[in-house]
């Protein structure tokens, strides 16, 4: 387990999803809020989503070093919904 169970799932977090056309972020503008909660929550809200469109989204907590910066990539949400499951 190592690192993951230090972890703290239950801490804020933010679910943002970028505007999009043809399924691409818009770089021109910014993300908009999907919905808040614990990390936990967002992670699970993320997961739910369709495969082809989580490149749209990120989630923005508190960072926690070393495994959990303050904008969490859909990669790294994947990640951490996968060591999530070990907990």
């Amino acid at each position: 387990m190592g690192d993951a169970s230090k972890v703290d799932f239950s801490a804020p977090a933010v679910l943002q999803k970028w505007p999009s056309l043809g399924n691409q972020r818009r770089p021109d503008r910014e993300p908009y809020q999907v919905s808040e909660g614990t990390l936990d929550a967002c992670i699970s809200a993320f997961m739910e989503k369709p495969a082809p469109t989580r490149h749209l989204y990120e989630i923005r907590t508190a960072a926690q070093p070393p495994l959990v910066t303050d904008i969490l990539s859909p990669e790294h949400v994947i990640e951490l919904a996968r060591l999530r499951e070990f907990l």
